[in-house]
């Protein structure tokens, strides 16, 4: 009898390693649409194949979404009137590649599964297969989301981490959607593929403060490198990379780069510069095990956030366009 209970108790504990928060599980569409992560997995390729730009802009995309109204694609929607979620400022700098990577995939998906994935699904498969592509960890993503209702631009000011915020700021942020701080660190970790448009930090290099017109904790080298890139009153739309040292690598070199001060935002370098944060920052920069183990469990926990199951919200045939 007591080894029936044992066998008992770890049933229930590998069901819910299985099954995420909100009935997400990793074998959701296993009867319904068993090829749905090769399928997406070739339309993401065939993408990347077109440009790198994919990578960083689906990661991105995945971050917006999730952080708005929760997992549910509401960034994807498409508004005549320019008041949708993707239309927010915040998310005007949003790359056009990272939705064309969904939609496309989600217009293969229907050809061989119609009316069944959601386009929150394919968006989760999507950023996890971007990591991969370059060169970084891959896991298992808990599927099983319905796509959301609702797409509202008024929705987005106060959701999204700034680049001019400190730690306790990102913490709380981050907080809102059940992430702790040590999430928070490993998902910063998303910005070693990313790019910046040079208005997001330009005050860090020409106008800091009155008495020194670039931060002080940026190193100096790297500071006349992004002046170079961004001189005063340059085109707002020049993107930067983030990681100056390998920015086509999902790698720990985002976190080396920070012990060395060439973090492009200041939310970036505040991770080191703090005393509270830094000795995880110091960690990932020394070990990529650590980083990459970090990273899959955040983005895991991330995926889960505010997800529609069930009888929420619907399954759109067209992920720009709430069906009718």
């Amino acid at each position: 009898m007591e080894a029936l209970k044992r066998g008992l108790m770890l049933l229930l504990v590998f069901m819910v390693l299985q099954r995420g928060d909100g009935q997400l599980s990793e074998n959701f569409y296993r009867s319904t649409c068993p090829n749905l992560e090769f399928i997406v997995r070739q339309q993401v390729f065939t993408k990347f194949s077109q440009t790198f730009v994919t990578i960083p802009a689906t990661l991105r995309l995945f971050f917006h979404d999730c952080f708005v109204e929760g997992c549910d694609a509401s960034v994807m929607i498409s508004s005549p009137n320019g008041d949708a979620e993707k239309d927010a400022e915040d998310n005007l700098s949003l790359a056009g590649d990272g939705f064309d990577t969904v939609i496309k995939t989600k217009q293969a998906v229907e050809i061989l599964c119609p009316g069944i994935v959601s386009c929150a699904d394919i968006l989760a498969l999507a950023a996890r297969d971007v990591v991969v592509l370059a060169g970084g960890p891959s896991w298992e993503v808990e599927l099983g989301r319905r796509d959301g209702l609702r797409s509202q631009a008024s929705r987005v000011a106060g959701n999204l981490p700034d680049p001019e915020f400190n730690l306790a700021q990102l913490n709380t942020i981050f907080a809102r959607n059940n992430l702790t701080q040590f999430d928070m660190i490993a998902l910063s970790g998303a910005h070693t593929v990313g790019f910046s448009h040079c208005n997001r930090f330009t005050n860090r290099i020409h106008s800091f403060s009155s008495s020194s017109p670039v931060d002080p904790a940026l190193d100096p080298n790297y500071a006349q490198q992004l002046m170079q890139l961004c001189p005063r009153n340059v085109d707002p739309s020049i993107a930067i990379n983030m990681d100056p040292e390998t920015p086509r690598s999902f790698d720990n070199v985002y976190y080396q780069n920070l012990v060395s001060g060439k973090g492009l935002f200041t939310s970036d370098q505040v991770l080191f510069s703090d005393e509270a944060s830094q000795p995880t920052v110091s960690d990932f920069a020394r070990n990529t095990g650590n980083f990459n183990g970090a990273f899959i469990t955040s983005m895991r926990k991330l995926g889960r956030v505010g997800v529609k199951t069930g009888n929420e919200g619907q399954i759109r045939i067209d992920c720009t366009r709430f069906n009718s």
